[in-house]
């Protein structure tokens, strides 16, 4: 395997550290990017990779993005991420958490740990028993900030995608607008909901057909399979599933004049930026749009707010989105390229 700096990912990563506890079982990265807010912030991905050198690809992908987000958000947090490797149908214990709290706790702080795909507020609990570098805990009571970022990070997508339906469909409501959602777990779910909630004409897709299938007949949206729904004649297409998910061939096929959702690292490359950009497809940088979860959970590592502050700070999403966009229709540049500008610049590098 090339040494890490040698992937194509790697921006000047300040830290990337690989852990191995053989007693637990836990293999795990954690990349810190850039520190130059503030500690490298962002969730830890519990998954399943065919290769090792796929995890590594996607904590150094994931941690650059959690730098621009923390950056773009106004947050005093740099970006980092960590992902623990799932051997295929092995259980995740409460060792191997502690394990892995253990590793966090090893980088002093550098690197502040919370929810992602596959990790629960019940696993920061254990981890939390190993390092208090640790955000998203349970709250004591609904006002404060805290807790599952998932609902959050719903709440600043679904304001996106009204934000992207007024810069590319000049309407003010998402009602009878037509929404392909790819993905309806945490965060695709909760922007459904309220999307639903509105009058907007669904159809939903994700890899968990049963869950696609029941939050469909709940909000008497459409199905499709998770793979054709990209294609779908639509208005907006919300990618809320993993990322790199536009690509040169995918884009090509693409029949939405909107692109906006929860996904991190949707370009699968940088190129695929501009392809989106030739296609004069309104596109809402997934780093920007889906910064409500890492503004909830490190409002409350920071102590500097409760729910009200959060949500609060979740409401100026669609306020940068626009920015954005009009930068990149007064220089020609893809939206891609202005916030990677942006957040460049915000974090010393620009």
């Amino acid at each position: 395997m090339s040494a890490v700096w040698d992937f194509a990912d790697f921006d000047d990563h300040e830290h990337v550290h690989m852990f191995r506890d053989r007693a637990s079982g836990l293999t795990a990265v954690i990349a810190v990017h850039s520190t130059h807010l503030g500690p490298g912030a962002g969730g830890v991905r519990y998954w399943h990779y065919p290769q090792r050198a796929a995890a590594i690809t996607d904590a150094l992908r994931l941690s650059r993005g959690m730098s621009y987000k923390n950056a773009m958000a106004g947050l005093p947090m740099g970006g980092g991420k960590g992902v623990i490797l799932a051997d295929e149908g092995a259980a995740k214990t409460p060792e191997l958490l502690a394990a892995f709290g253990r590793a966090v706790d090893s980088l002093g702080g550098a690197y502040v740990t919370a929810e992602d795909v596959g990790i629960t507020d019940a696993d920061m609990v254990e981890i939390a028993k190993k390092t208090k570098h640790v955000s998203g805990l349970p709250v004591a009571s609904g006002a404060d900030a805290g807790g599952d970022p998932g609902p959050f990070t719903a709440l600043g997508v679904y304001l996106g995608i009204k934000a992207a339906i007024r810069e590319g469909l000049k309407t003010d409501s998402a009602k009878d607008v037509r929404i392909a959602i790819q993905g309806v777990g945490s965060v695709g779910g909760g922007v459904a909901r309220r999307l639903a909630a509105e009058g907007a004409k669904l159809t939903l897709a994700d890899v968990n057909l049963a869950r696609a299938k029941a939050l469909a007949e709940e909000l008497g949206a459409e199905l499709a399979d998770s793979a054709a729904i990209m294609e779908i004649e639509a208005d907006v297409l919300s990618p809320n599933a993993l990322g790199a998910i536009l690509t040169e061939q995918s884009i090509e096929k693409l029949r939405v004049p909107i692109v906006a959702g929860g996904a991190n690292n949707q370009l699968a490359t940088a190129l695929d930026g501009q392809r989106v950009h030739d296609r004069g497809i309104v596109f809402a940088p997934d780093y920007v749009i889906n910064a409500g979860g890492i503004i909830n959970v490190a409002l409350e590592y920071l102590g500097q707010g409760n729910r009200e502050e959060v949500e609060s700070r979740i409401h100026q999403i669609p306020g940068r989105l626009a920015e954005i966009w009009a930068e990149s229709k007064a220089s020609g540049t893809p939206a891609s390229v202005v916030a990677d500008r942006m957040a460049q610049k915000l974090i010393g590098r620009g």
